[in-house]
């Protein structure tokens, strides 16, 4: 394939998985409205210190997303568009980053595998379009730890200042976790560890000064809420009501690389530092996000660039298996429309709840009909042209979504359709039992704090 094809074809399915519909679908869930409207009065107020949630301080993150957020509303943005613009720009720029670090260490091949995987994986995509601290604190991370990579293996410090500002911005993403989740580095490097105040000197001057100023300004209260309760109480006690067991990790990781999952049959021991590396900065996160008392899906995000990264290179190296594994893949991605009558039910009360929805036989000849294509395409053409098959279903399966899917779940999911039905009424309105994710949406798109029917009634109420 031509070379100006291929990087048209790269830039067209970045655009259709990153960017196209990207405000198809409102703010939803408990925590996009929130961050959105803290984002929102960042802007508005000019005071980028202190977050604050209807009016009072709000500590449960740092500022980076806020930040970001803030930036789309000042660059005139809607209230969909600005949350999420810059998660997506930082996602895509953090892709082309990934390639040339890992193409240094790895093969150019591994690399080219390793970003097309982790570009066109469900868990990037779906953290990518959505306005949570997930993607900047993953994509923070991982370019920190990928800068390390030539220090480990030559011993040359130059990028370590590098590596210490994208793990500053980490830190102002989401506290101490990506501080504990480098740990692996400090082993590793543990024959050359002083060099280590050169990755620790611009980190500090990065992210010091935000917690300095908010504690100024707030008192011990802050350290208290964004310390106490929201690091240490979130890893050890069940009061934030996310507790999940031991191994609830073990199917979100395996879910989270979708389609490529079946690649997991190609992992070999690995054979450099970068691999050795990465793998461990792999299990020792798994197992930290693991041993935590509270549980989320998105938790485990800053690993996926690692994960992905051994895939791409246990792909590009095996000389056997690679064929059906990327079939397989193929027949994943192309069962995917029979599961768009189930997504809205999935995201508004859960994966179990809405499996009586998919559609399960229409997706059995898609399946087995792109498996054939892509087993013979790999046998003819090479692995190469297979996995980018692969990845271009996966950029036309996200135009499906966007297209059948985005619409119900705006409906079903976010409180965006509640708001245009009623923001001419916004004064007689009053929710009325209502789910705490629809009333953090209400709240957001109406601009304030909407009463609810049992204590301030109103003559409109709003029932979801």
């Amino acid at each position: 394939m031509p070379f100006p094809l291929r990087v048209v074809l790269a830039l067209a399915a970045l655009y259709v998985l990153y960017f196209h519909g990207m405000t198809a679908v409102g703010l939803h869930g408990p925590d996009e409205p929130r961050y959105a409207w803290i984002g929102r009065a960042m802007a508005e107020s000019g005071d980028w210190i202190t977050p604050r949630l209807w009016g009072q301080p709000w500590f449960e993150k740092p500022a980076l997303l806020y930040w970001l957020i803030a930036a789309g509303f000042q660059l005139g943005l809607d209230n969909d568009a600005a949350p999420r613009f810059f998660l997506a720009v930082l996602s895509v720029a953090f892709l082309f980053f990934y390639f040339r670090l890992l193409r240094e260490e790895l093969t150019a091949e591994a690399a080219a595998f390793s970003t097309a995987i982790l570009a066109a994986s469900a868990a990037w995509l779906a953290y990518s379009r959505t306005a949570v601290t997930d993607i900047p604190l993953s994509v923070c991370f991982a370019l920190s730890m990928l800068l390390t990579l030539e220090w480990l293996r030559t011993g040359n410090p130059r990028r370590l200042p590098w590596a210490g500002a994208a793990l500053g911005f980490a830190i102002l993403a989401k506290g101490l976790v990506p501080i504990v989740l480098a740990a692996p580095l400090a082993w590793y490097g543990r024959k050359r560890i002083f060099d280590l105040w050169r990755l620790a000197a611009p980190a500090l001057l990065i992210a010091l000064p935000w917690y300095a100023l908010c504690a100024q300004a707030n008192g011990p209260v802050f350290l208290e809420e964004f310390f106490l309760k929201h690091h240490f109480s979130r890893f050890a006690t069940s009061e934030l009501q996310h507790v999940q067991p031991f191994w609830f990790y073990i199917p979100v990781l395996l879910g989270a690389v979708f389609p490529w999952t079946p690649l997991l049959a190609l992992l070999r021991r690995p054979q450099s530092t970068a691999t050795h590396f990465l793998a461990a900065c792999l299990l020792f996160g798994f197992l930290f996000f693991s041993a935590a008392q509270n549980k989320l899906p998105g938790y485990l995000l800053p690993l996926l660039p690692a994960f992905t990264a051994l895939l791409g290179d246990a792909l590009s190296r095996s000389s056997r298996g690679t064929r059906w594994t990327l079939a397989a893949s193929a027949a994943l991605i192309a069962f995917t429309p029979a599961i768009l009558p189930a997504l809205p039910d999935a995201i508004s009360i859960g994966s179990t709840s809405a499996l009586p929805k998919v559609a399960w036989w229409q997706g059995v000849f898609p399946a087995a009909l792109a498996a054939l294509i892509v087993y013979l395409l790999e046998a003819r053409q090479g692995r190469a042209f297979a996995l980018a098959v692969v990845a271009l279903l996966v950029s036309a399966m996200a135009w499906r979504v966007v297209q059948d899917a985005f619409p119900a779940i705006d409906r079903e999911v976010s409180a965006r359709s509640t708001y245009r039905a009623h923001k001419n009424k916004a004064s007689r309105i009053c929710l009325e039992e209502p789910r705490r994710a629809f009333q953090y949406g209400v709240n957001y798109y109406f601009r304030y704090q909407v009463p609810d029917c049992e204590t301030q009634p109103q003559p409109i109420r709003i029932a979801r």
